[in-house]
């Protein structure tokens, strides 16, 4: 399955919620993927730490998703699959192909010739080597949500509780339809994940119920607002790892046993 978690708000949990349901398909014996598509490259970094990170002193980990899509600016006779751009972690059955900041530069050059299949072929391909795929995006709809959205066969929408959030969840719909309607027909909506869910609070509460009430595809458990995660990020270290019994990983285990059931 090809999955991708998408929002075109940032700050909603998109990379924390691609990687620990990563963790919990690889935990469970799957084969499986993590495809960072965000210039900021947090889910390269939640799973490979230091080794992921960049600066002045300390160049991109490579090779990466940005030179995979720069290998089609240049004319070349024969291209690198994307399955020679695949990184292991420290965690069995949990590979990674990482991000890096070109992806902003080569962002426009990359439209204007057209490249916006260019991933949905490498990744069927690729799919034939896992049976999880997660992808996880920038906060925009631009050419590489766009490229994860073509090459998806599921889309997962983080939602956290407030009316900005709400407004922006309609738009979102809408352009996921768009895509399904346009490019990829296989593409459908998994669910909307609440994430940083305060229970006793009176506004994410009543959210969800209205959201619940249109008919919205809201996904149970919702995932609580932790320290835990915080903790879990700068120890790159999932949390099925990190703390298996905890309160927050055991929701990401019942939406991951929810996606399962439902695929």
């Amino acid at each position: 399955m090809r999955r991708v978690v998408f929002n075109q708000k940032g700050g909603v949990g998109k990379s924390s919620i691609t990687v620990n349901l990563a963790a919990i398909s690889a935990q469970q014996g799957r084969r499986t993927l993590v495809l960072d598509l965000d210039p900021q490259c947090n889910a390269s970094q939640y799973l490979l730490g230091e080794e992921a990170f960049f600066g002045r002193d300390k160049p991109e980990l490579a090779p990466n998703i940005g030179q995979f899509f720069a290998q089609s600016l240049a004319f070349k006779l024969k291209e690198r699959p994307l399955s020679e751009f695949v990184h292991n972690t420290p965690f069995d059955n949990l590979h990674v192909i990482p991000s890096n900041p070109e992806l902003r530069e080569i962002e426009h050059l990359l439209e204007s010739k057209h490249k916006i299949y260019k991933l949905a072929s490498a990744l069927k391909e690729l799919s034939h080597s896992y049976d999880e795929i997660f992808i996880d995006t920038p906060p925009a709809f631009n050419f590489y949500t766009l490229s994860a959205l073509i090459a998806a066969e599921r889309c997962l929408i983080p939602f956290d509780c407030d009316a900005f959030s709400r407004r922006a969840l309609y738009t979102l719909l809408e352009n996921v339809e768009e895509t399904s309607k346009d490019h990829n027909s296989e593409l459908r909506v998994d669910g909307i994940v609440i994430n940083q869910f305060q229970p006793r609070a009176t506004l994410p509460t009543q959210l969800v119920a209205e959201l619940k009430a249109e008919g919205l595809p809201v996904l149970d458990p919702a995932l609580s607002a932790s320290v835990i995660m915080r903790e879990s990020h700068q120890k790159a270290t999932p949390l099925i790892y990190l703390s298996p019994k905890h309160k927050l990983t055991q929701e990401f285990v019942g939406l991951f046993k929810a996606l399962s059931d439902a695929a």
